[in-house]
């Protein structure tokens, strides 16, 4: 068993395996870090099991583009010492508290990981909840007289180091555990809110027969992942965890702010913007899209004509933007415009509006590519079967298209000012067809 346990690490999804533990493990081989991971599954998972059967040991397959050329690479990662599945061992999990050398802690438990849940007691074995196992092992680590940690909570929610701490400070209130306690977490403690950003696509089932024979063994853990990947966190602790001098694309800030709008905007925008041109022009993935010349106009218009523009064309957002290219064009990764279809109400809210909002204020127009694009989102949920909540879809498909946008509960706001232009496009779209529509947005 490896030693030296420095990091606990809540989550054995195939995330974490293709992002955290890549990079500990690279540390690792670089001579940079000389800890290892101990790896606790918050759910009662038979990964736990398998990650002990192969002693922690796994393949990571990075391929894609990057810098315009194709990756395709093997590393077998090997920082993970061992698992704990705290519903089978539960004293084995609440001893790492004792391990004096922890001094990180990296949680991925999904969006709905951390939440409160009042029905979690102090005497459970293991609370239920990711943040109420935490608070168990804090409080031991604690009472231990040891120090406290770095958290990089790296769950996909707005200021989630943030929130974690504040549901670790509930329970300890909630099961009085007392002042000192609290104040430990407050002093001692540093839950660093994070944003982290790469495809992890997991074990590739199509072709995993083959890279068995190349590498000589069956491994029921393979992860793939794409070549790029960000990892932004509020604080900084290289001189502990030594991720830049180590190559990997970290940024330390005091503000993750910045960066999620730099995502949200340009990657996850550039997508929502697609979507719906793309499926109507019977596109099924990205990577088609990307190959088609006209949706490949489109998409250069909407990110470096107005998205890029808008955000600020500094160096770092445009290096992002370049990036998002080549991602979407990765020859290994399937993205399906039908997933990426999901809930799209809320993600052309979050995602386009407020790159519309800052269009209109600052030109005094909306341009035709974001109207066209918002009309074939409404063409599609009245035509076909979107993937949204019933309510949302119901509306659109049975109300006129002003009241449809002057909705605020879909949209989040009266957007009811673009009627006029996507009814244009809708009538372009019923007219020339779809292509055609397309084009003269372009125009």
């Amino acid at each position: 068993m490896k030693t030296n346990e420095k990091i606990i690490q809540f989550g054995t999804g195939n995330f974490l395996r293709g992002f955290a533990d890549c990079f500990t493990d690279s540390l690792i081989k670089q001579g940079l870090f000389d800890g290892s991971t101990v790896i606790v599954s918050p759910t009662n998972s038979k990964t736990v099991e398998k990650l002990n059967a192969q002693s922690g040991k796994y393949g990571l397959l990075v391929r894609g583009i990057k810098d315009g050329k194709e990756v395709n690479e093997y590393t077998e990662i090997s920082c993970i010492s061992r698992a704990v599945n705290p519903y089978a061992d539960f004293d084995g999990f609440i001893s790492l508290a004792l391990l004096p050398e922890v001094r990180f802690i990296i949680s991925n438990t999904t969006e709905a990981g951390i939440r409160f849940d009042s029905a979690c007691k102090f005497e459970d074995a293991p609370a239920a909840s990711f943040p109420g196992k935490l608070t168990q092992l804090l409080y031991k680590r604690f009472s231990a007289g040891l120090g406290g940690v770095v958290v990089f909570a790296c769950e996909l929610i707005d200021n989630n180091g943030d929130e974690l701490k504040k549901c670790v400070l509930h329970y300890a209130d909630m099961w009085q555990l007392g002042e000192a306690f609290k104040n430990w977490i407050e002093k001692e403690n540093r839950f660093c809110n994070t944003l982290v950003d790469r495809i992890v696509t997991g074990f590739p089932a199509a072709e995993a027969e083959q890279i068995f024979e190349k590498t000589g063994h069956r491994d029921c853990l393979l992860d793939t992942a794409e070549p790029y990947h960000l990892w932004v966190i509020e604080g900084d602790f290289e001189n502990e965890l030594p991720l830049k001098k180590g190559g990997v694309n970290v940024i330390w800030t005091n503000n993750c702010a910045p960066y999620k709008k730099m995502k949200v905007r340009i990657l996850n925008g550039s997508h929502t913007l697609m979507c719906f041109p793309s499926l109507l022009c019977g596109m099924e993935t990205v990577g088609e899209s990307l190959k088609d010349g006209l949706m490949n106009e489109f998409l250069q218009r909407c990110l470096f004509g107005y998205i890029l523009p808008m955000l600020g064309e500094t160096e770092e957002n445009r290096s992002f933007a370049d990036a998002v290219l080549e991602r979407f064009k990765n020859p290994f990764i399937r993205h399906e415009w039908r997933s990426i279809s999901l809930n799209s109400v809320s993600k052309f809210t979050a995602r386009v509006l407020p790159t519309v909002n800052d269009l209109k204020e600052r030109t005094g127009s909306v341009p035709a590519p974001f109207a066209l694009s918002l009309a074939c989102l409404i063409k599609y949920y009245r035509e076909y079967e979107p993937s949204d909540a019933p309510d949302a879809v119901n509306f659109i498909g049975n109300e006129p298209l002003f009241t449809v946008l002057k909705n605020s509960g879909l949209w989040g706001e009266d957007i009811s000012y673009l009627s006029g232009n996507v009814s244009e496009c809708l009538t372009r779209i019923e007219r020339d067809g779809i292509r055609e529509a397309i084009r003269w947005s372009l125009s």
